[in-house]
């Protein structure tokens, strides 16, 4: 089960719903990143767990690699990878891993945070909340 705790900063007001780390669900993981261009706190998705192709399909695709089903090719938003439906039905199941990157734009300059940490808008340390704002997965 995943946490998504509110963290705050005393001196500037500034808050931000994240894990404050590496946090792992049963469908996906992430890790909390600072990004320098939005001067935010994001939980960018690392891993996600996606069904492989049935047996027979995997026959048909009449590829090189046969476990190779097509993936997302970048990670999907916190939000996208939350709202995803479970797969009923299916057994089989892969590990898909990103490299951390920024929700709003892949370009922007970026760097793991881990509480405690700094705010990202006045370098004060952001104090997190007791209870979870949210349980996910």
């Amino acid at each position: 089960m995943g946490r998504t705790y509110l963290f705050e900063c005393c001196r500037c007001g500034y808050r931000a719903n994240v894990s404050g780390g590496v946090d792992r669900g049963f469908r996906f993981a992430v890790q909390t990143i600072l990004c320098f261009e939005c001067k935010a706190l994001h939980d960018a998705v690392t891993e996600l767990k996606v069904p492989t192709a049935p047996a027979l399909a995997r026959w048909k695709l009449k590829t090189s690699r046969l476990d190779a089903a097509p993936g997302p090719a970048k990670a999907p938003t916190f939000q996208a990878a939350l709202n995803r439906l479970a797969f009923p039905g299916v057994r089989r199941f892969r590990w898909l891993r990103f490299k951390p990157a920024c929700p709003v734009s892949a370009r922007h300059r970026i760097r793991d945070w881990n509480q405690p940490g700094k705010c990202p808008k006045c370098g004060a340390l952001l104090e997190r909340n007791a209870l979870p704002f949210r349980i996910w997965d």
